[in-house]
Parts: C-alpha cells; structure tokens; sequence
C-alpha cells in the first residue's frame, strides 16, 4: 500500500523519524532527563492518518496521550548533510501529533526496552496539510498549539527546541540516508495530556499555516 502525500502525489512516504526530550518544560513535565544528543525513534507509515481522520485507542492501553509536534518533509536525498545545509533538505512542513500510550512507554522505559509500541499503533502519526518550506517561514519561530474538545491543551513555539531543526537533520544524516519522502517529527512542548473515546483534537502550527482534525474512538 502506497501512502501518497495529497498535496504532493507522485511523492511516498518513506521513514518516520521522531525526537523526544526537545522541550526543556516536556522534559519535566515528565520527569525525564535532558540528553546531550536527540532521542530518536521510528513509527510505522501504518501510524498516519490526515485530517479528518481518526485516532483508533488500542485495547493495549488504558492512557493515550496527544503530543503536538513540527514535522519535516525531507526532499532530497542527503548524508552526513552539515547543519549549515540541513534546512535544504526540507521540501515542506506540517503539523503533527505524535500519539503515545503513555503506559506501555512507561512499562518500557521501567524495563529498558524500545518504545515502538507505545508510539506506533495504527492511527498513531496523524499529519495536517504541508506547506511548501521556503525562506519566508522561520523553522525556529513558529507557535505550535492543540485543543482538545475547544479546551486548549498545548501551547508552545519551536524557539524552545533543544535541539534545531538544522541540528536533528544533520544528527540523522550522519547516522541514516535520508530519502525524499522521509518524515521527521521534531519533539513536542510541554502539557501533553490523556485523550479519551468521543474526543475532537484541533491542532495547529504557525497560526494555522498547518492545521489538523482528529477524533478519537476506542
């Protein structure tokens, strides 16, 4: 199965990087460490859905959790890109929630074992619209938020990285080739919270440059 991208359709998905811990307020809200390199970790394309779509909540987990993000469309192909150039990779942007259930990454974490479960339940990378990266839109200066139900949940701005667009691309491209079509979601900020059966999400970024609906259902 082909996962197009509606606004560029001779383009497929391809990988799915995520990075965690890039919000020093996410950090303490859950009581994690900061790390002196990105956290990185993949989700499935089965996780996608786009706007409109629906969030399943598996049967696995008694505690899912939205965590709005910045997501980057990679547009060429790139290696051990620097982080002078990184920003010429990306063809376009989107807003993003990476879903979570939050225990089964907390029973991993306990455990020392990967979080690919807790991160990568079909439904679980719902995508808003892309809009085509060019100068005029400051990666580092973008108001991210999510509303639950009207009630809103996250606010933050992508100046509160820890770690830059610039310097997660070239971090992945020292370590993965990145391909045209690639996904990278880039961490959320802090107030990230359960989501339950019944529930209207509304997230947006750059005041509404990207926005995206959801609703959940168990």
């Amino acid at each position: 199965m082909n996962f197009i991208i509606p606004e560029f359709p001779l383009l497929n998905f391809g990988s799915i990087y995520c990075i965690g811990r890039n919000y020093a307020e996410h950090i303490k809200e859950m009581k994690s460490i900061p790390t002196d390199s990105p956290v990185v970790f993949l989700k499935p394309r089965s996780s996608i859905v786009f706007n409109n779509g629906i969030i399943k909540l598996p049967e696995e987990s008694t505690n899912v959790h939205h965590e709005v993000e910045l997501v980057l469309l990679i547009g060429k192909e790139c290696h051990n890109i620097s982080k002078e150039d990184a920003t010429d990779a990306v063809k376009a942007i989107a807003v993003g929630i990476d879903v979570t259930a939050r225990d089964v990454q907390s029973d991993a974490k306990r455990n020392g074992l990967p979080w690919t479960f807790a991160k990568g339940f079909d439904t679980f990378a719902p995508i808003g619209n892309f809009v085509p990266a060019d100068n005029s839109i400051d990666l580092q200066n973008l108001d991210i938020s999510v509303h639950v139900n009207s009630e809103l949940r996250q606010l933050g701005n992508t100046s509160n990285m820890i770690f830059t667009v610039n310097e997660i691309i070239s971090y992945l491209s020292h370590r993965f080739t990145l391909y045209p079509g690639d996904l990278i979601f880039t961490g959320t900020p802090e107030g990230v919270s359960q989501i339950h059966h019944g529930d209207k999400i509304d997230a947006q970024i750059g005041n509404n440059l990207s926005s995206l609906t959801v609703h959940v259902q168990a």
